[in-house]
C-alpha cells in the first residue's frame, strides 16, 4: 500500500506548484490598482531590426496612446533597413505624435539591440523612459496604467506581463502557450514568494535617474539578457520593482518549428546562465519528468498511471483557468490538447540548456558566458 504511494509522491511538486501559481495569480490580479492620476511625460525607445508581423499596425498602437505627452525615438543601426520606409510611413500618418528616427550603426558590444539604444538615449527628451520590443502591440491605455505606478518615488522600473492571443499555426501556438502556462505562472509564484528583483523585457518603463545609477545603457551591451539584467542591477541599486497587470501583445510571425525551438532553446540558455541556481531547481517543477518517474518507479503499475492521469488533469485545468481568467489569450480551450507537447518541449530546452552554450539569435552566433555575458562567434569558431 506505502509502495502505491511513491508515484504520487514524485508528482507532488509539480502538482503543488501548479495550484500555487492559481493562488499567487488570483492574488497579483485582485489587487488594488493604482490611482489614475500620475502621467509624466514619457519618451518610447524602441530598437529595431527589419521588418516583423505587422510592423507598421505594431507601431500605429504606440501612436494611438490616450496620454497627454510622449516622445517615440525609433533606434536603427543600418541605412538600408527595410523596417525604415515603414517608420518613415508611420512619421506621415501620425505628424501630430513626436516621432523621431535615429540611424546610427555605432557598436559597442555583443547586444546589437543594446547598441541602438545607446545611440537613441541623447534625444530622450524626458526622464521617465519605455523600452519595448519591435514586435509588442499595446492598447491606448498602456503609457496611463504603466506610470500610474511610478507615483510611488522607491520604484525604479515597472515591466509589463505580455501574451500572445493572434496564433494562427501549431509552431507558433506551441510558443505563445509557454508565456501562459510556464512564463507567467512563474513570474507570480517569484512575485509573490520572493518579491520582484527581474524586468520582463516586452516592455519596461525605468526612471532616468535609475538607469544612470547603473551606469546607463552600457551596463547592458555585454549581456544577451538585457531585461533581466536591467531589473535586477535597477533592484540592487535600491529600487523596488512593480510589475504591471496591464498586457501587452507579442505579435508572433508565422515561423517553423525549428525557428520557435532554436529561440525557445536561446531563451534557456540565457536564464541558465543568469540565475544557474534557481534554474536548475526549476527541474522539480517540471511535470514531464516527474510523470516518467511515476511511471518507472510503479513499474507502470495502476498507481503510476493514476498518478500522471492526475497530474496532466491538474495541468489541463491550470493552463484553461490562467488561458481564460488571468492571462485572456483565447488560446484554451482551442489549442488544449497541445499542452503535453509544449510541456514535452519546456522539458527538452531546459535539458538541453545545460548541454552547450551556443545560441542564435538574429542570425548572430554567440556563446553565452558563465553570469550572462555573451561573445558573438566567427565562422572559424
Amino acid at each position: 500500500m506505502l509502495y502505491d504511494l511513491i508515484p504520487f509522491l514524485l508528482i507532488a511538486p509539480p502538482l503543488c506548484y501548479g495550484l500555487l501559481s492559481l493562488v499567487c495569480a488570483r492574488r497579483f490580479f485582485s489587487r488594488k490598482i493604482a490611482a489614475d492620476g500620475y502621467h509624466p511625460p514619457v519618451t518610447i525607445l524602441k530598437p529595431v531590426k527589419g521588418v516583423d508581423a505587422e510592423s507598421f499596425e505594431n507601431f500605429a498602437s504606440w501612436c494611438q496612446q490616450d496620454y497627454p505627452q510622449y516622445q517615440m525615438i525609433f533606434a536603427v543601426a543600418a541605412p538600408d533597413d527595410p523596417v525604415i520606409p515603414v517608420i518613415r510611413r508611420l512619421m506621415a500618418t501620425y505628424p501630430a505624435v513626436d516621432i523621431e528616427l535615429v540611424v546610427d550603426g555605432r557598436i559597442y558590444g555583443p547586444n546589437y539591440k543594446v547598441c541602438n539604444l545607446i545611440n537613441a538615449l541623447p534625444k530622450a527628451k524626458y526622464d521617465l523612459l519605455i523600452v519595448c520590443d519591435s514586435d509588442i502591440r499595446v492598447g491606448p491605455r498602456y503609457l496611463r496604467e504603466v506610470t500610474a505606478l511610478f507615483a510611488d518615488p522607491s520604484v525604479g522600473l515597472v515591466s509589463s506581463l505580455y501574451r500572445s492571443p493572434g496564433v494562427g499555426t501549431v509552431p507558433t501556438a506551441l510558443e505563445a502557450m509557454g508565456f501562459t502556462t510556464e512564463m507567467i505562472p512563474n513570474v507570480m509564484v517569484a512575485l509573490q514568494l520572493e518579491g520582484l528583483t527581474f524586468a520582463l523585457g516586452a516592455s519596461m518603463a525605468v526612471r532616468r535617474e535609475a538607469l544612470q545609477k547603473i551606469g546607463g545603457f552600457s551596463a547592458l551591451v555585454a549581456y544577451l539578457a538585457d531585461d533581466y539584467q536591467l531589473g535586477n542591477m535597477v533592484y540592487r541599486a535600491g529600487y523596488r520593482l512593480e510589475l504591471s497587470g496591464y498586457y501587452v501583445e507579442s505579435v508572433m510571425k508565422c515561423e517553423s518549428l525549428r525557428g520557435i525551438l532554436s529561440r525557445q532553446l536561446r531563451w534557456a540558455r540565457t536564464m541558465r546562465a543568469s540565475r544557474p541556481g534557481g534554474y536548475l531547481a526549476s527541474g522539480i517543477t517540471q511535470p514531464v519528468p516527474a510523470a516518467v518517474l511515476a511511471l518507472l518507479v510503479s513499474g507502470f503499475s495502476v498507481s503510476g498511471w493514476a498518478a500522471c492521469a492526475l497530474l496532466g488533469l491538474s495541468r489541463l485545468c491550470c493552463g484553461l483557468v490562467f488561458s481564460r481568467l488571468f492571462v485572456c489569450d483565447a488560446l484554451f480551450p482551442r489549442y488544449l490538447w497541445l499542452l503535453p507537447v509544449r510541456d514535452i518541449l519546456a522539458f527538452g530546452t531546459w535539458a538541453l540548456s545545460f548541454l552547450g552554450n551556443r545560441v542564435v539569435w538574429r542570425s548572430h552566433v554567440f556563446r553565452v558566458l558563465p553570469g550572462g555575458t555573451i561573445c558573438e562567434l566567427k565562422e572559424e569558431d
